[in-house]
């Protein structure tokens, strides 16, 4: 989500957005479905073209799946050059006049998409070379999405499980196994499932949008929708409609919150030289740990000890369980699975008396919202002007609670 800017002129309205892959999902079908959400045709071109991605043309119709109506989206390409390397994509977006928040969401895409096709061939990401994915199409698809949920204000989502199709598909390398290797490699840590249908359902494009930029995988939370787009894909499938729902709308629970999985992984320590836990600590974080504890405990034989309990994502449990096995002097370590609630938040720019400051803005069960300071960007002004790093946080609170007194906040 980009950083946004607390004004006291307006209220956000926090736009939800809901994607029910029920016959998978590729770049054209998520398009298709936000112009059919609203994002006007012309304007998409128009922007597209002001990054500078020329030789091609966007076409829409309207089609059936069904008997359900949907939009299909076809980019007509007139330049035939498709390989671009992954440091001349992130020129383009880096150097494109595309708001921060796009540029950060479309790079986060590329990113996904460059780290799995570095695993599968054995490449450093900077030295890739895209083919269809470096296609003007592609580059269409990933950054018209962005442009698309910026357009319509999307500021949260999630997603149903990725269902996969079967067979084999034919790309600049080969023919391969659906699902294409990268694809699995990019939805590694989401919940999938393969069906019968003889087709590649969800595409390498389609999987890194989602898996980028969608919060949580799961069944549609509880929501008041205002609106339904559908994007079509190419095929007229006989078993299911090829078709990607979104459902845009409003979280409907007056107070706010989201409901999160994470694997909790946890070892007791009682033999370990003590200075090592500071080391072990910021190894921890740089493998993904979203948060990381140590507990005093008391073990067997009265021994005192040390209960190290770390939070991560499912896609960097692998990397936490070895850097625990690795770093510590522990023989074995716990993990499981356990739900959580967190408070909705984003990153906002306050404004004070000593300049732009980062910090957190959170909404309360009650509903308000509070700011809460960043301490790295707060310590870094302390100490470029010798001022008590407490008087630095105060005057991030005080403007914070000015602006959301107001319950304003301009995107």
């Amino acid at each position: 989500m980009p950083t946004r800017r607390l004004v006291p002129d307006r209220e956000a309205s926090a736009v939800f957005a809901y994607f029910d892959c029920f016959s998978g999902l590729s770049g054209d079908m998520v398009l298709g479905a936000l112009i059919d959400l609203g994002v006007p045709v012309g304007w998409l071109d128009d922007q597209l073209k002001s990054f500078s991605i020329s030789g091609f043309a966007l076409h829409t119709s309207p089609t059936f799946r069904h008997g359900i109506r949907a939009v299909k989206l076809d980019v007509e390409v007139h330049d035939g050059s498709s390989v671009r390397r992954f440091a001349d994509i992130r020129a383009l977006i880096d150097q494109s006049p595309m708001s921060p928040g796009v540029k950060a969401s479309s790079l986060k895409i590329f990113d996904r998409i460059a780290d799995a096709e570095s695993v599968l061939h054995g490449c450093p990401k900077e030295q890739l070379h895209f083919h269809e994915i470096g296609s003007v199409d592609s580059l269409v698809d990933v950054v018209g999405t962005c442009l698309g949920l910026e357009y319509l204000g999307v500021q949260e989502i999630s997603a149903s499980r990725i269902p996969l199709g079967s067979g084999w598909v034919d790309c600049a390398h080969g023919r391969l196994p659906v699902p294409a290797p990268a694809t699995l490699e990019i939805l590694k840590g989401v919940p999938i499932y393969q069906t019968d249908i003889p087709y590649e359902l969800t595409t390498p494009t389609g999987a890194a949008i989602l898996v980028s930029l969608s919060d949580r995988f799961g069944p549609m939370p509880d929501m008041t929708v205002d609106k339904i787009g559908y994007g079509a894909g190419t095929r007229d499938l006989e078993a299911v409609p090829n078709l990607l729902r979104v459902a845009l709308g409003r979280r409907s629970s007056p107070v706010q919150r989201i409901e999160d999985r994470v694997i909790v992984a946890e070892c007791t320590i009682d033999d370990m030289n003590p200075e090592l836990f500071g080391h072990l600590m910021e190894r921890l974080f740089q493998d993904g740990a979203l948060e990381v504890y140590w507990i005093p405990v008391f073990m067997k034989k009265n021994r005192p000890g040390t209960w190290v309990q770390v939070l991560c994502r499912e896609d960097r449990r692998e990397a936490v369980l070895e850097c625990i096995l690795t770093e510590t002097t522990s023989i074995g370590v716990r993990y499981s699975e356990v739900r959580r609630w967190i408070l909705p938040r984003e990153p906002v720019i306050i404004e004070t008396g000593f300049g732009s400051l980062l910090a957190k803005r959170i909404r309360a069960l009650d509903g308000k919202w509070r700011v809460v300071p960043e301490y790295d960007a707060c310590r870094k002004i302390a100490a470029e002007r010798g001022i008590p790093l407490h008087i630095i946080y105060e005057a991030v609170l005080a403007a914070g609670r000015r602006l959301t007194d107001s319950d304003s906040v301009n995107p």
